[in-house]
């Protein structure tokens, strides 16, 4: 979406602007203070606001510095382990962007505070915007640090509930990586076989949508009964397959 600007800092992670006003814009997971502040002169924005979906210090490393330079709001999951936070927002609570309001979706598992941002659709034939941290990748989900397989798995089952062409913004590209865990499960998937070609022509990785999660990401697809047949878990509960391919991933 053009009113998205993507930042790549720190390797792998990926910071988000979202400009909701002319000239004014929110900030997803900082994690380095002067990316952000160089994005922010190019496009002649003003930060107004900072989400962040979880504590850990490449999601947060850059949200006091932009705070000093800018005087924005930080809202968050966790007050306890986010520096800075001046409003802690819990599972489905909304708040006011622009003239839309973000909503609130609490996701326990690669935290247990981790929460991800959803903004509805504006207008007719728009599609809304999910900005998902290290809960769901496109391709994949985030490692369990905090919660079990069970929760991750509720909280990816609440992502995949949201409409089908909700664009995802994820926390890290570990895209083209996923993609290949998933053919290692599934080597004869055309559909993963055919992202990777897309992939490899265009580059392009984020957004997804979660329609496209919902057909070609492993982790959501584990309660379907070719996950459980190529994992030799045919009569395996939904989250015991999920736990088996988190298991798998984490070696991989």
């Amino acid at each position: 979406m053009e009113s998205v600007i993507t930042i790549s800092a720190l390797g792998d992670n990926l910071i988000y602007l979202y400009e909701y006003r002319q000239g004014d814009c929110l900030a997803v997971d900082p994690g380095d203070c002067p990316p952000v502040l160089n994005a922010l002169k190019k496009h002649n924005l003003s930060l107004r606001t900072i989400l962040v979906t979880h504590h850990h210090w490449d999601h947060i490393g850059g949200v006091v510095k932009l705070k000093q330079k800018t005087g924005c709001k930080i809202i968050g999951g966790d007050k306890r382990r986010t520096r800075g936070l001046d409003q802690l927002v819990e599972d489905g609570q909304k708040f006011p962007v622009g003239d839309a309001e973000v909503r609130i979706i609490a996701t326990p598992g690669h935290t247990s505070t981790s929460v991800c941002y959803y903004l509805p659709p504006a207008a007719n034939n728009a599609s809304g915007i999910l900005w998902t941290g290290d809960t769901l990748f496109v391709g994949g989900c985030g490692r369990l640090f905090e919660s079990g397989a069970q929760v991750m798995w509720e909280s990816l089952q609440k992502l995949a509930s949201l409409p089908d062409d909700t664009f995802v913004y994820c926390g890290h590209d570990y895209t083209v990586e996923n993609y290949e865990f998933a053919l290692s499960i599934e080597p004869e998937n055309q559909m993963v076989r055919q992202r990777l070609s897309d992939i490899s022509k265009t580059g392009q990785t984020v957004p997804s949508n979660i329609s496209q999660e919902k057909t070609t990401n492993i982790f959501l697809r584990s309660g379907t009964p070719k996950v459980k047949t190529a994992l030799g878990m045919p009569d395996a509960k939904d989250f015991e397959v999920f736990a088996e391919l988190r298991r798998r991933k984490d070696i991989f």
